[in-house]
């Protein structure tokens, strides 16, 4: 059965897309921790991070480097947060949070966005890419 992550990548499903390449794809998180909570997913279903080719996985984390520089400038924070977790979907994702202190990380504080909110935010990052 497909991911909710696959259904977005065929589109099946809307996101705020912020960048896409033939691997991969990043869109914002819709239950954020911080403004800008960010999800780099590779396009290939693969349930945990450490099972990809370690070329792929390398090429993932060259993606995540190029969205978090972007999201950096785009989102006032003191740093971005990096996390792999991976319980709630079986599909590979790395989330980009902007953080201001460590309740960021915790996945506990959530931000409600509109969906006018969501498109600036993924305009702001784009225009740093």
């Amino acid at each position: 059965m497909a991911s909710i992550f696959t259904k977005i990548i065929q589109g099946e499903i809307p996101a705020y897309k912020i960048a896409e390449d033939d691997q991969f794809i990043a869109f914002l998180d819709v239950n954020p921790n911080a403004i800008g909570h960010t999800l780099c997913v590779p396009k290939q279903e693969i349930n945990k991070l450490f099972d990809m080719e370690e070329d792929h996985y390398l090429a993932l984390m060259q993606f995540v480097r190029k969205i978090a520089k972007a999201l950096e400038l785009a989102i006032p924070c003191k740093r971005i947060g990096v996390a792999v977790v991976g319980l709630e979907v079986p599909h590979v994702h790395v989330h980009l949070i902007p953080l201001q202190d460590m309740d960021d990380m915790r996945f506990q504080r959530k931000v409600s966005l509109t969906p006018k909110e969501f498109e600036a935010t993924v305009q702001k990052i784009k225009n740093q890419l």
